[in-house]
């Protein structure tokens, strides 16, 4: 039966249907719900995201290529760097590209089993960054309390054994979400919040603190006398982590209560830490400077460029 024309503007003006649900895969049963963002914000975080994992790669490239390649800096200390500029430099391959493509279209398409890898690489090069902190701190403060005794204190083969923590963030994140063991006593609520085409690690209570005690670690280590340099890394690092790790308790022990966008943004400033490192390293370090010009100018192809002198002894 054809309604009157009466009860369609009833109808029309007192049961207009709700705007259709967009999902991350349509016709999929417990897909995500997509929150699209308009073209022009769409196109804004995009820039800014994808700027921020080229001048990961590309900026810790530069520190790779210029401790590796240069013979006069060479020393214990800046393998400590490189290796560091290492880490944020995987977090700038690996990590941010994918991510970037999650938090702007809200929904995650590269897989479950790519999910799960990704987060591995995610814990591991993210830990592995604040390791080597760490112990480019004690490093530091060596250098300034034992001066004297400091080139016999930390040698080659000692820096050695920091750089292989890499191996220690990579098996701690790798057993930890293989395992598990990260929602031990959660599978009920993560259960309920997963659907397809989410990519969120859940972690409890237990694992959560672990982090928390690492960070109080590293605020008490920063009692010392230190370079500026090396402050300027640490507060950049600071301010990077600690929103981040206050949310993670915080959830961990009130259930997830935190908004997406806000977990989203709270994630890109975590990841941009892994690019300001090199923009630390450009503003202070004039040999750092130096060693670009070199490398983009393509002088370090040339023969014995590698003794090429950036500072005076």
């Amino acid at each position: 039966m054809t309604p009157s024309p009466g009860a369609q503007t009833t109808m029309s003006g007192d049961l207009t249907p709700p705007a259709a649900v967009q999902l991350c895969y349509e016709n999929v049963n417990r897909s995500c719900v997509k929150a699209p963002y308009s073209p022009g914000p769409r196109l804004l975080l995009y820039l800014v995201f994808g700027s921020g994992a080229v001048l990961a790669v590309l900026g810790n490239l530069l520190v790779i290529t210029s401790i590796l390649h240069f013979k006069q800096l060479h020393s214990p200390a800046n393998f400590l760097i490189a290796s560091l500029a290492c880490a944020d430099f995987m977090v700038g391959t690996t990590v941010m590209p994918f991510s970037m493509v999650r938090s702007v279209e809200s929904c995650w398409y590269f897989g479950d089993s790519f999910c799960k890898l990704h987060s591995c690489f995610d814990g591991s090069f993210c830990y592995s960054s604040i390791f080597h902190l760490c112990f480019i701190s004690i490093d530091r403060y060596i250098a300034v309390t034992d001066t004297l005794v400091y080139p016999t204190r930390f040698t080659a083969s000692v820096s050695g054994m920091c750089i292989t923590f890499w191996l220690l963030a990579v098996v701690f994140t790798f057993s930890l979400l293989y395992t598990g063991a990260n929602v031990a006593g959660l599978e009920e609520l993560v259960s309920a919040l997963t659907c397809v085409g989410g990519c969120q690690i859940a972690v409890n209570q237990n694992w959560a603190a672990k982090p928390s005690d690492s960070y109080k670690d590293r605020v008490a280590r920063r009692e010392r006398k230190a370079t500026t340099i090396l402050d300027i890394a640490v507060i950049a690092f600071l301010i990077s982590w600690l929103p981040y790790f206050i949310d993670s308790l915080i959830d961990a022990f009130l259930g997830f209560i935190t908004p997406t966008y806000v977990y989203e943004i709270l994630v890109w400033i975590v990841y941009y830490n892994s690019a300001m490192n090199p923009l630390i390293y450009a503003l202070f370090y004039p040999w750092f400077r130096k060693a670009i010009k070199l490398i983009i100018t393509g002088k370090v192809f040339r023969e014995n460029s590698s003794i090429i002198k950036l500072f005076s002894e």
